[in-house]
């Protein structure tokens, strides 16, 4: 009786419910739980077969493991396998649980969609399914789960788009979906969720903006939308004074725009995660306002601006970071009041001045990273007595000087200390054993010395104590020390030893062997002596050994061939001896060896050409015999090879042409024969090619034309013969690089006999019978014609008509003057490309196909026609890659024409003051690097000194590939040998010339070099020197000398660097050296100028350190993941 009482409640309360038509027994209900839990336990695996052994019939479902069911009706009302390492997929069946209220599998390895079904729970309240390998669109129909609260479905590869019903599940509290591959934008809708406390669809592909909505659910407590494709403004609606979110992550999106004032409404916010977005403008003034903010990092945007000194109200901040922004001005000494500060980042910005000593009073810091701004000052030298928890200090690539105070010491948790390339002097601090906990130590690039009474290094000896070293990098340094025997007492976990370019010297030490775990070995540009230690065979990890630039003399050690793991060898610019060991075969790992400038002799060992992964091979300027191998083919990989200056012999291999990567080749100075292989049209990647003085013969293979990177070539001094081809480099490569060939023509370099157009010879039989044929003829009409010479200049004298003649200038080619009007059209307005004081420049196309500039002098100007007798005269002696090429003249008394090579990118003049044209920095180097080298060979290249004596950007030329020519010779003066100076009376320009031509007349290479200087401003400043912006007692020169270098910023043109480019301090080092290179060269007294082959060696220098790749990076936070 009283169970039929209780069967008719539980119809009563299901009817009621709506879950069932038909009301049946407990006890059926209960055997379809049972019947579910089969389905899912057999399509499920694990190693352990808990479920197999566990659920079985024997007992009880409600006893299964990870069955929870309700009390008195015995219905499943959780099922939580977590951490079950269970395999397998989901049987659909699962969705039919009537009474499911929590349903986790999380941390396992399901895979496949998950039923659909789920979504239609009426009881739902929990779903963890996170951490599996589910897959599929979940929002393919409409949710329907009205008691959802908690849904985690992270790190699966779930797809789709979120459906705007979500905004339908009004009870959710927690939206958890990061780690999938869900795209589409986030539904506003979301912000109908007025219960939800934690939303993360981080880490997926959503696009489009973020929903100001989101941002007024009052509940929301955290935020994150980190890692995703999101864009447009971070945008905050709604007029609620105060929300209670406490944590927001927007990083690595597409955020733009400002960050918002409004963020004062997130009064309680403790963490906000801004970086690697595109945010613009300043942070907010108010910033100050988020009073219980721990954490902000607005890391890697375009933020610029200062500093907010509001930020010092914040005295709940713990981690600020602002890495790699544009943030100028000073540190404010606000900063001073954030007690609770751990982490303390603003590496790669912009900001100058000192780092306010306060800073070095917050005890609670922990990381301080300011590297690579313009900070300049001193450290304090109390630096570590109040920093007790401090673990790194990251202050390179700045300004700061001074000498590193020993109290760095008492901060005895340090870890890693980074103040490279700055201006630190005095002694390496003799006490940083006292760091035990160091593990990075870089203070490279700095004027440190050594204890000046000890010649050993002495701070080794204290470095002994820090046994858990792993980076030692003080290189770049004047050291001038020895490396002392305890080098084997350093820590064994040691893996970057490095004191490149310290001028130390003595013998390396066999204990160096010691530290098994080095990875890498640097210690070249010193003045090491002695022999290669065979225990450096001992370091089994090493990987890159640099030990060039030394006197090292000796063998290279077998034992080298040991290193299994390296994969840098550099050797060069030493005094080693003997033959490249046969072992070198064994390095199979080995990307770079450089063996170049030694004294190696023997030839190069077979099983070199088995180092499959070699990139780059040197052995340039040793002894190296015999031939090159037909294996050479084998290296796949290599992009370098350089083998010049040895005694090899023997024909190229046609196999070295099976080079698909080789960008660099060089092989002049031997003694190598035969032809240049036709196979070297095949690579397709070569930049660099010199094959000059050696015994190669044949001709030149038209299959090189096809190179497109190929920019350099040298065939110079060997017994080619034919026709010099005409496209691709040789279009415009220097006739340099093709002299001492006595067999070559061409029909484009003036330098060399036009070639014969006529057909190949049929054989020697029949070239000796025309021989004999027109060996006669030849002299009889060389008779005729020595007499009709005579009668020509006679009637010459008389009378001057007929077409005009091209003037002598010895091997260039002829071209008569009406094919001079067919070029251009009869001079034709539209060819014309420009028009000066001395005439005009016109664009044409020669019979032949060669594009050409035509330039017109202008008759009726008496000194302009003794102008273009001077070009003439200069253009006899001179020829240089970066002069402008003239390929003939034509004058007579109607005409005065230089045919000069085109120029398709005009002028400098153009580029750096036209709106429409851009150069960047590394553009105007190399430009100025061209006109320098043009200079210089002008000045120092021939017996007589030339001096342009009209030095400016409008006549220097670019052409397709940006490479300047210096142009227009028309007042230059060739200053014989005994002479260092002449007299003129025709002057340059006017803001270019140099002060004694105005003054005294006297042309010197000087002047030059003064108005190369001020070129380099104009380039540098975008100003030209007579700018309208100086006043009349002010010059480029002096404006620049009153403003370097505390401004420099405000010196350089503001098109010298793109929107997104980031200035920092390799790029102001690198301005701020031309300047001096610029003022070098500008000095009022000529005797006080550099001269152009110091100049073309520093601005070469400039350029060089500028693009190099290979300098040891800064250790930086962000490296530390701590951003």
């Amino acid at each position: 009786m009283n169970g039929r009482r209780e069967m008719k409640k539980v119809c009563k309360v299901e009817r009621e419910s709506g879950h069932f038509q038909v009301c049946g027994s407990d006890s059926s209900a209960n055997v379809n739980d049972e019947s579910i839990l089969l389905d899912f336990r057999n399509m499920v695996t694990n190693p352990d077969d808990i479920l197999t052994y566990n659920w079985t019939k024997s007992t009880s479902f409600c006893n299964w493991i990870g069955v929870t069911c309700s009390p008195g009706r015995q219905r499943v009302m959780a099922l939580k396998l977590p951490n079950m390492n269970l395999e397998g997929t989901i049987s659909p069946s699962i969705a039919n649980f009537s009474f499911l209220v929590e349903l986790d599998i999380s941390n396992n390895s399901f895979r496949g969609d998950i039923p659909l079904d789920l979504f239609r729970s009426q009881k739902l309240e929990t779903m963890s399914l996170a951490y599996n390998k589910f897959s599929g669109d979940l929002w393919k129909e409409s949710w329907n789960v009205p008691e959802l609260r908690i849904l985690n479905l992270s790190r699966n590869s779930l797809s789709g788009s979120i459906h705007s019903s979500i905004g339908n599940v009004s009870k959710l509290e927690r939206l958890i979906l990061y780690e999938n591959i869900i795209g589409g934008s986030i539904p506003s809708e979301i912000g109908n969720l007025s219960s939800l406390r934690d939303l993360d669809l981080s880490r997926n592909r959503f696009t489009g903006s973020i929903p100001p909505s989101i941002f007024n659910v009052s509940s929301l407590r955290a935020v994150n939308l980190s890692n995703n494709s999101l864009s447009g403004a971070f945008l905050l609606t709604g007029e609620d004074d105060f929300l209670d979110i406490d944590d927001i992550d927007l990083s690595y999106n597409q955020l733009i725009g400002e960050i918002p004032s409004s963020l004062c409404r997130f009064r309680g916010l403790r963490s906000l995660y801004l970086s690697y977005n595109n945010f613009t403008g300043q942070i907010p003034r108010n910033i100050g306002c988020l009073t219980k903010l721990e954490k902000f990092y607005v890391t890697e945007n375009k933020i610029d601006g200062n500093i907010p000194p509001s930020l010092g109200n914040i005295s709940s901040l713990q981690f600020l970071g602002y890495v790699k922004n544009s943030i100028s001005g000073h540190i404010p000494d606000e900063l001073g009041k954030l007690f609770n500060l751990q982490m303390l980042g603003f590496d790669y910005n912009n900001l100058t001045g000192e780092i306010p000593p306060v800073i070095f009073n917050l005890s609670s810091l922990v990381y301080i990273a300011f590297t690579d701004n313009s900070l300049s000052g001193r450290i304090p030298a109390t630096l570590g007595l109040q920093l007790p928890n401090l673990e790194g200090i990251y202050l390179a690539d700045n300004m700061l000087e001074g000498e590193i105070p020993i109290s760095i010491t008492n901060a005895s948790r340090l870890k890693e200390l980074e103040l490279s390339y700055n201006f630190f002097t005095g002694s390496v601090p003799y006490n940083l054993g006292n760091l035990r906990d160091l593990l990075f130590l870089n203070l490279a690039g700095n004027q440190l010395t050594n204890e000046p009474r000890n010649p050993e290094l002495g701070f080794i000896d204290s470095l002994v104590e820090c046994t858990m070293l792993q980076f030692l990098i003080v290189g770049n340094n004047p050291l001038k020390g020895i490396l002392p025997d305890s080098v084997q007492n350093l820590s064994s976990s040691i893996e970057m030893f490095n004191i490149e370019n310290g001028q130390i010297y003595g013998q390396i030490p066999n204990g160096i062997g010691n530290m098994s775990s080095m990875l890498s070995l640097v210690l070249n540009g010193n003045n090491l002596t002695g022999n290669i230690p065979s225990e450096i065979g001992y370091l089994r990890q090493l990987q890159r050994l640099y030990l060039s630039n030394n006197k090292l003399k000796g063998h290279i050690p077998v034992e080298l061939c040991n290193l299994v793991n390296l994969g840098d060898m550099i050797l060069s610019e030493n005094n080693l001896s003997g033959s490249v060991p046969e072992c070198i075969g064994n390095l199979s790992r080995l990307q770079k060896l450089m063996l170049g400038y030694n004294r190696l002799t023997s030839s190069l060992p077979f099983t070199l050409w088995e180092v499959k992964n070699l990139l780059f091979l040197n052995v340039s300027q040793n002894f190296i015999q015999g031939d090159l191998p037909l294996e050479i083919g084998r290296l796949e990989t290599l992009e370098g090879l350089d083998l010049s200056s040895n005694e090899l012999s023997g024909q190229i291999p046609i196999a070295l042409g099976d080079q698909k990567n080789l960008r660099y080749l060089s092989l002049s100075i031997n003694s190598l024969e035969g032809s240049i292989p036709s196979s070297f049209g095949n690579l397709i990647s070569l930049e660099f090619l010199d094959l000059s003085s050696n015994g190669l013969s044949g001709s030149i293979p038209n299959s090189m034309e096809r190179l497109l990177y190929l920019r350099e070539i040298n065939l110079s001094n060997n017994n080619l013969e034919g026709a010099i081809p005409t496209g691709g480099v040789f279009a415009n490569s220097s006739p340099q690089s093709y002299i001492g060939n006595r067999g070559l023509c061409s029909m484009t370099i003036l330098e060399f006999p036009r070639c014969a157009n006529t057909s190949s010879p049929r054989g020697s039989r029949s070239k000796t019978r025309i021989l004999r044929i027109t060996i006669p003829v030849m002299i009889s009409v060389a008779l005729i014609i020595v007499s009709l010479t005579f009668w020509i200049l006679y009637r010459q004298k008389k009378e001057r008509l007929g077409d005009p003649e091209l003037s002598e200038i010895p091997t260039h080619q002829m071209v008569p003057y009406r094919e001079l009007l067919q070029a251009t059209d009869n001079f034709s307005e539209s060819n014309l490309l420009g028009v000066g004081s001395s005439g005009s420049v016109f664009k044409g196309i020669l019979s032949d196909g060669n594009l050409v500039a035509i330039k017109v002098l202008n008759l009726k100007d008496e000194e302009i026609c003794k102008r273009f007798d001077a070009e003439c005269e200069v253009m006899r002696r001179i020829r240089h890659r970066n002069l402008v090429k003239v390929i003939t003249t034509c004058s007579n008394e109607y005409i005065r024409a230089i045919v000069l090579q085109y120029m398709p990118n005009g002028n400098l003049e153009n580029w750096l003051h036209r709106q429409d044209y851009v150069l960047d920095l590394l553009q105007r180097i190399n430009i100025m690097l061209d006109v320098a080298m043009a200079i210089e060979y002008l000045h120092h290249g021939y017996d007589d000194q030339v001096v342009h004596c009209d030095l400016k950007p409008a006549n220097v030329l670019l052409d397709a590939d940006m490479v300047a020519h210096v142009s227009d010779f028309g007042i230059s003066k060739i200053l014989a040998q005994d002479k260092s100076n002449a007299q003129t009376n025709t002057l340059g320009t006017i803001g270019y010339i140099a002060p004694e031509y105005g003054s005294q007349g006297t042309v010197s290479t000087a002047g030059d070099v003064y108005s190369f200087g001020i070129m380099l401003l104009e380039a540098l400043s975008g100003k030209r020197p007579t700018d309208e912006i100086f006043p009349e007692n002010l010059s480029l020169k002096q404006w620049v000398t009153a403003s370097h270098p505390n401004s420099l910023m405000e010196i350089i043109d503001s098109n010298l660097f793109q929107e997104e480019d980031e200035v920092n301090t390799r790029h102001k080092i690198c301005i701020s050296c031309v300047i001096e290179l610029a003022l070098d060269c500008s000095k009022e007294a000529p005797e006080e100028r550099i001269n152009m082959k110091e100049a073309v060696i520093r601005l070469a220098n400039i350029r060089k350190k500028f693009l190099e790749t290979n300098k040891t990076q800064s250790t930086t936070l962000e490296q530390h993941n701590l951003l």
